[in-house]
């Protein structure tokens, strides 16, 4: 993913929930400080975004922008809505 393209994730956001300020988490998030990241930073093909002041409504951005909606199929790129407790687990147990 681009800068250009996280910026796009986030106008969309933005006209899906009426918020305008978001938290970026993941690999994405270096997007800002780091405009143009190596190659092998820019691979993956969805932000994981939620809107700062109410997080609860990182389900609508995942339900109109997010993997395997149109937003997707005519982009080739999604959001993925998280919230601020996600977690991420490693190994089986």
């Amino acid at each position: 993913m681009t800068r250009e393209e996280l910026e796009h994730i986030i106008r969309a956001s933005a006209d899906v929930t009426d918020q305008y300020e978001f938290v970026i988490i993941g690999s994405q998030s270096m997007l800002g400080p780091v405009p143009n990241p190596e190659r092998v930073f820019s691979v993956s093909m969805e932000a994981d975004i939620y809107p700062l002041d109410f997080p609860d409504l990182a389900d609508k951005i995942d339900g109109a922008i997010g993997e395997g909606s149109y937003f997707h199929e005519t982009y080739g790129y999604y959001a993925q809505g998280v919230g601020p407790t996600r977690r991420y687990y490693l190994g089986t147990g």
